[in-house]
């Protein structure tokens, strides 16, 4: 990928922001995986990040409205970041509801949803890492796009055997949302995924 002449700044930030989300989503897995004992200081540590991620959001668009001459269009700059916080903020939007929601035991769909929630994050950051390189990043926004339907037939399924098999229509509830926040995580990535794609159309 041939880049105009750029300001550096901004690709520090992407990955920045990358690397946070691939630490909230490590952090939210861990959480899910060791019950509630684990879940509560895993989403008070997933809501520190979210704030560092705020304000990695708020340089770059600081950056942005100070800057002549960007590496990208400054609408695709803007996107790339906005996407990325939606990414984190679904992260912490699960978590939080984990522990609020006070469920007698965490499902292992909720710990395979967070999985693919972190190889989706990783697949996140190899692609800005790769885009500060000026390297191919269509690989891994495939890989993106590949997990999101995964996701979504998962949820598709868990919640259809919900509706047949849960008894307790308040627990049903719960679970539904706390699955479909997750999935909807996964959307924000592939929102990511899409953004670099076009942004790498652009630049070729």
């Amino acid at each position: 990928m041939r880049l105009l002449p750029r300001e550096e700044k901004f690709f520090q930030s992407f990955v920045a922001q990358a690397d946070v989300i691939l630490e909230a989503a490590q952090v939210l897995l861990e959480g899910v995986s060791s019950g509630h004992a684990g879940m509560a200081s895993a989403a008070a540590r997933i809501r520190t990040l979210e704030q560092k991620g705020d304000e990695l959001i708020h340089e770059t668009y600081t950056s942005l409205n100070s800057t002549f001459i960007t590496p990208l269009d400054p609408e695709d700059i803007h996107s790339l970041a906005s996407d990325l916080d939606n990414v984190l903020d679904g992260i912490e939007d699960a978590a939080h509801r984990l522990v609020a929601y006070r469920l007698p035991e965490i499902p292992p769909m909720v710990v395979e949803l967070a999985r693919i929630v972190l190889s989706c994050a990783k697949a996140i950051q190899r692609a800005f890492k790769a885009l500060s390189a000026k390297e191919e990043v269509l690989e891994q926004c495939i890989e993106i796009n590949r997990l999101e339907e995964v996701a979504d037939q998962l949820v598709r399924d868990a919640v259809s055997d919900l509706f047949a098999n849960e008894k307790d229509p308040i627990l049903l509830m719960k679970l539904k949302e706390v699955y479909e926040f997750l999935e909807s995580t996964t959307d924000s990535c592939e929102d990511v995924a899409d953004a670099l794609q076009n942004v790498a159309v652009k630049n070729v």
